[in-house]
């Protein structure tokens, strides 16, 4: 069987699994467990982009057991959504799941609540990813001009990082449009590029080693957090944090478990591994043979991959062959074409401003949710131009999304597991006797991940430095509750579920969204 006929085959039995959870597929499902795994986890980008504040946090040893340690726990957090997934698969993911395994009285909030934080995380994910892509071009322009990166004035140099970000938000947003039907194949090239990609490094790094060579215990164990000011403890978890406006490696992985609910929980699950096994080999070639870290720390774009990659190769040349524009610029398609779909999702269930527009799908352009895709577009381009007028302030809205990410992925976890788990005794994928165990590490480790994120990098703290996602987290949350009791409540009755549902368990589930 074909890639194409796998592919019909799981739209069709797709199809039929919607209407039993109450909903008509409008738009065809052709991407497959291949496509997905490979394309949005786009390791070596969610590594490299934020690698400045992993040196600030601790260095070698931050980056190396860092990235497996985050992979451990989420990987907790992947299998109690793959449970989830299993016996509620649709494309609205968790806000559904909300409302299905929360009581009569609380979930129509519950959903809406989980929904909002859904939608502003992939909106902001998407700006992080957009917008670090931008980061890298900058990057690279700084190896071969040097001077003028260094010697421009920091306005001039905002404005032309921010003309960038507007140039790669604009090709992602008419990639999704016009060439919907074509994002499988872009899904494709872009696994066997990052494939590719590792291997070029690990040869070309293994080979060259122009700065020199590390021995195994600076390589996996040198630790120095004297650049983040914090103690040696907590510097290493500062270390997770997102560098300024770039993404991190954590937010990403979050945002790839969003994006793959749709799928079969198998994807869920072994995204996670597949991510971790990539990411080990995309950083000991980077670590064994990383230049001088204060060197690094003191470029002026706050950027160094372009300068490790030169120094690394020893030429201009060989590093920026190894700048990894392509999978940024494949990360934003698929990071859009994502928020998009959200966007959609929560907008066909009444909970967002002008929904009845929102939630047109375009045939004409293969079934692309246009309104939405423009919405989210148009926030991406609001949200990226804040940083002409103050970067703490962008960083926050950059920051704030791995706290609404996680927050909305630990709630329907949070939800099942103080209801004893019951509606989890049928799912296809059980997790078991290790289920409450399990659940609860995911939700306590979403729970140190948000008070994390709202940590500053570096102490002592100024206005520049501060890190002000918190603010913007409680900001959108208002936001939300006050247009719940403006519009929700009168119009917001919860996801559809069909008119038969009822609680396998025989527990308090009513059949109707009307009854919430």
């Amino acid at each position: 069987m074909s890639l194409k006929d796998s592919v019909d085959v799981s739209d069709a039995v797709a199809r039929v699994g919607l209407e039993k959870l109450g909903y008509k597929q409008e738009m065809t499902r052709s991407r497959g467990l291949v496509h997905i795994l490979f394309t949005i986890m786009a390791v070596p980008y969610g590594l490299a982009a934020p690698i400045a504040t992993s040196l600030i946090g601790g260095g070698p040893a931050v980056i190396i057991w860092g990235w497996i340690l985050v992979s451990i726990l989420t990987q907790s957090l992947a299998l109690s959504l793959a449970e989830i997934c299993s016996k509620y698969p649709t494309s609205a993911g968790a806000y559904y799941w909300c409302y299905r395994l929360a009581s009569p009285r609380t979930r129509v909030l519950a959903s809406w609540i989980n929904g909002w934080l859904t939608v502003v995380g992939v909106w902001t994910i998407a700006l992080s990813v957009t917008f670090g892509t931008a980061e890298l071009v900058v990057a690279g322009a700084g190896i071969y001009l040097p001077d003028w990166i260094a010697t421009t004035s920091i306005r001039f140099s905002d404005l032309i990082l921010d003309l960038i970000f507007l140039g790669v938000t604009a090709v992602a947003c008419l990639f999704c449009l016009f060439f919907n039907r074509h994002l499988p194949a872009i899904d494709i090239i872009c696994a066997c590029w990052t494939g590719l990609g590792i291997i070029v490094i690990l040869i070309c790094l293994s080979v060259k080693a122009a700065a020199g060579r590390h021995s195994i215990s600076f390589a996996l164990g040198h630790f120095d957090p004297s650049h983040s000011g914090w103690t040696p403890g907590w510097s290493f978890f500062i270390g997770l944090l997102p560098d300024s406006e770039l993404n991190n490696a954590l937010a990403y992985t979050y945002a790839a478990i969003g994006m793959i609910t749709n799928m079969a929980e198998e994807a869920i699950t072994w995204s996670i591994p597949i991510g971790t096994l990539s990411g080990v080999i995309f950083l000991l070639p980077i670590l064994f043979t990383l230049p001088d870290i204060e060197t690094l720390l003191n470029v002026s774009s706050g950027q160094p991959i372009g300068v490790m990659f030169t120094l690394a190769m020893g030429s201009q040349a060989g590093g920026f062959g190894l700048v990894i524009f392509g999978i940024g610029m494949f990360c934003a398609i698929s990071i859009s074409c994502a928020a998009s779909r959200a966007t959609w999702a929560f907008a066909r269930d009444k909970a967002i401003p002008f929904h009845q527009t929102f939630s047109k799908i375009s045939p004409r352009l293969g079934d692309v949710p246009v309104n939405a895709l423009l919405l989210s577009t148009v926030i991406q381009i609001l949200l990226g131009l804040i940083y002409l007028g103050s970067t703490a302030a962008f960083n926050a809205f950059v920051g704030v999304a791995v706290m609404c990410l996680g927050a909305s992925y630990a709630m329907p976890v949070a939800i099942s597991l103080m209801d004893g788990r019951q509606d989890m005794h049928d799912a296809p994928f059980n997790l078991g006797r290790f289920g409450t165990a399990i659940n609860a590490v995911a939700v306590f480790w979403i729970m140190f991940a948000m008070v994390l994120f709202s940590m500053p990098a570096v102490i002592p703290v100024t206005s520049v430095s501060m890190n002000y996602a918190s603010v913007v987290f409680v900001g959108f949350g208002v936001i939300s509750a006050v247009w719940y009791l403006i519009n929700g409540r009168f119009h917001y009755t919860g996801p559809s579920i069909p008119e038969a549902s009822t609680d396998p368990s025989g527990s308090h589930r009513s059949t109707s969204p009307l009854q919430g």
